[in-house]
């Protein structure tokens, strides 16, 4: 690695990519990136990015960031044909930011390693949002002398900082662990939300009561002018939740952890992909954010939503000094 400015590479321009990426280019770093839709990419060439055309072309940059959905996709941009790996040479640092199975990661640790490159597991937690408002989260495992070399750039990226846990694959049991409870969180605010409105309870009083009580949280007071208002803006879909329910199931089965709550969740979230069929357009239901599992809360409980009309603030608003 360079002993003054490293060269960055990255790959995913997704909800979440593009603007970790952002960060770096604002930062003045010198960024790198590929996306499969090029389009996508485009508008950070004009902040100061240069764009390639395959993974391939990453193969020389000193350290390179991966946001992308699925442990498959990530081993294609790695290994597949035109993938980063694809000739002699490979980045010292791979950084993958994905929420992916511990097994992947794994496997793919080990592939790494036998091409002399390290791997720093790196999921986020937060929303695009999060990231431009600088109020994500990341938390790595990894080689720890690996660990302190990436830490400066992963902390422009996640502007909470980044919680280091140990070696091999910890962090991502940290990042299923965490998902877990954001659709455990997230069902059950539908249901008391619901609950409280079939009595009465406007849903803005409800949960500015919720906000302000010492059960209020960062998450239930930026989803709460999309559940005042029946704002479903993707940040996360049902189907990704879903994923991240099973690998936590998956890895309780594997170590032996009752997880009742997390099986009750993961049987609620299928209620919408049901519900999802008594819609005109099933798909776009699915497609929607995932705090859309207020409707199908309502529509068990016989209430049919209508917005509130009060904007609710979410606390993620971008300070003039978190734009920088």
């Amino acid at each position: 690695m360079s002993a003054t400015q490293p060269t960055i590479g990255w790959i995913g321009m997704g909800r979440m990519g593009y603007p970790m990426a952002e960060r770096l280019v604002k930062a003045g770093h010198t960024v790198k990136v590929w996306n499969r839709t090029k389009a996508k990419a485009e508008p950070l060439a004009a902040q100061g990015a240069t764009l390639v055309d395959s993974p391939a072309e990453l193969a020389d940059v000193d350290m390179l960031f991966t946001m992308v959905s699925t442990g498959k996709d990530l081993e294609q941009v790695y290994f597949g044909a035109g993938g980063v790996l694809t000739g002699d040479a490979a980045p010292k640092i791979f950084v993958d930011c994905s929420s992916i199975g511990t097994d992947q990661s794994a496997e793919l640790r080990g592939r790494l390693a036998e091409r002399g490159a390290s791997f720093i597991a790196c999921p986020v937690s937060g929303n695009g949002k999060c990231v431009k408002s600088g109020k994500l989260s990341a938390v790595a495992s990894g080689p720890k002398a690996v660990f302190d070399q990436v830490e400066p750039y992963i902390d422009v990226i996640a502007g909470r900082g980044v919680s280091y846990v140990g070696e091999g694959e910890l962090a991502r049991f940290c990042k299923i662990a965490h998902n877990v409870m954001l659709g455990v969180v997230t069902q059950n605010l539908a249901e008391i939300t619901i609950l409280a409105q079939k009595a009465g309870v406007p849903r803005h009083a409800f949960l500015d009561f919720m906000n302000n009580s010492v059960m209020g949280s960062i998450f239930t007071r930026y989803k709460t002018n999309a559940l005042v208002n029946l704002d479903w803006t993707t940040t996360f879909t049902p189907a990704l939740l879903r994923k991240d329910l099973d690998l936590g199931l998956a890895a309780g089965r594997a170590l032996e952890v009752p997880m009742p709550t997390t099986t009750a969740t993961r049987d609620a979230l299928q209620a919408h992909f049901g519900a999802a069929q008594l819609k005109d357009d099933p798909q776009a239901y699915l497609d929607a954010d995932f705090s859309a599992l207020l409707e199908t809360v309502a529509l068990t409980a016989g209430i049919q939503l209508e917005p509130e009309d009060v904007p609710m603030p979410t606390g993620l608003e971008i300070t003039a000094q978190a734009a920088e």
